[in-house]
């Protein structure tokens, strides 16, 4: 039986403020196998990483990421809006939005793999490609990193600026022949909303190991893709899905 990855999406997302060091640090001590996180370009060209394309949802800032230099996203808190967390601690309001250069020295000592989702799908970031790349170069350790977008062009671009890289298609809705795609755009894998895996299972079982499913939070859901053996799960509990699958490990006298 193939073991299904658990990647933390935006860390530890469910009990620690997304997409912060604290929150990828959390997941990386509850064992995941992988983490997912998301990236824009600052005003100045810095690689950040937060989900939204403003910063008004998740730091105290406002505006969008595309207009305020790293200086200036720097000076905002990206852990006071978290305070209606279980976990909240009143040092959350002293993390910050982290660059990718951040993250990845971060994770320098941890041999786990990398999710990074290029939002390009509402503003294009001329370069942030080329940038993202570089950086992962530079400062990935040799990591296995998977490269993710909706926007089809931006995993183009990768595949041209790096034929090796691995790129993933992220959907949320249904295409027809999915292998097509995956051979035709040289995809490594797909990585699909939980309802669509969730209510056709069967569909997918020939492709198990070039899916990972997002986001994955109930135990019910949980358990039912691991039975499937699909290649990794993105959730916004880890700690949860690692405990399911450590039980299930278990062999029963």
């Amino acid at each position: 039986m193939n073991q299904t990855k658990i990647y933390g999406h935006r860390g530890a997302k469910g009990r620690y403020p997304e997409n912060t060091l604290l929150s990828f640090q959390q997941a990386i001590l509850q064992g995941v196998d992988g983490i997912e996180l998301d990236v824009h370009l600052s005003k100045d060209g810095e690689v950040v990483v937060i989900h939204d394309e403003f910063l008004n949802r998740t730091t105290d800032g406002t505006g969008f990421v595309r207009a305020c230099t790293l200086e200036e996203i720097k000076k905002f808190s990206a852990g006071s809006k978290f305070s209606s967390l279980p976990d909240y601690e009143e040092s959350w309001i002293l993390e910050k939005v982290p660059t990718l250069k951040e993250v990845l020295q971060l994770l320098a000592p941890y041999p786990i793999e990398l999710n990074i989702e290029l939002k390009t799908y509402t503003f294009e970031y001329e370069g942030i490609e080329e940038k993202t790349i570089a950086l992962v170069n530079e400062y990935g350790n040799g990591r296995k990193v998977v490269y993710s977008s909706f926007h089809l062009p931006t995993l183009l671009r990768i595949k041209g600026i790096d034929p090796a890289a691995s790129i993933a298609w992220l959907l949320n809705h249904v295409i027809s022949h999915p292998l097509d795609y995956i051979k035709s755009l040289g995809l490594e894998s797909l990585h699909l909303h939980k309802d669509m895996v969730i209510d056709n299972l069967k569909d997918w079982q020939e492709l198990k190991t070039l899916v990972r499913v997002w986001t994955v939070n109930q135990k019910e859901e949980l358990v039912q893709l691991m039975d499937a053996e699909v290649e990794s799960i993105i959730t916004d509990y880890p700690e949860l899905a690692i405990a399911i699958r450590q039980e299930r490990a278990v062999p029963i006298d």
